[in-house]
């Protein structure tokens, strides 16, 4: 008998876990990392950052930017920079996700 309800219980837990996992990462659809061609519409999205000063360059300037200067790592993990694009400056943002976004 104590066989049996300890195995229907480790099978409940067993089912409840996926959902626990689900209500716990809950913050969106979007991958931790932006594919080429995506943008999350929420960007810039803060959160620890993984590029380099010199990733991060690249990756601006790849999104079509030229001239990035002033490029620093601010306190919510996202690269600020001014960059020139289509003959005018703009303040761009590149997030952990690598979004690259004109503010």
């Amino acid at each position: 008998m104590k066989n049996t309800i300890f195995g229907v219980a480790v099978l409940l837990s067993a089912a409840a876990m996926p959902a626990l996992a689900q209500t716990a990462t809950s913050g969106g659809s979007t991958p931790a990392i932006a594919t080429p061609g995506t943008q999350n519409p929420e960007a810039p999205v803060p959160g620890k950052n993984s590029f380099t000063e010199d990733q991060a360059r690249e990756r601006i300037e790849d999104a079509g930017y030229a001239d990035v200067g002033d490029l620093k790592l601010d306190d919510k993990g996202i690269w600020r920079a001014t960059a020139m694009k289509d003959g005018k400056s703009v303040t761009v943002a590149l997030d952990y996700q690598g979004n690259v976004t004109a503010l």
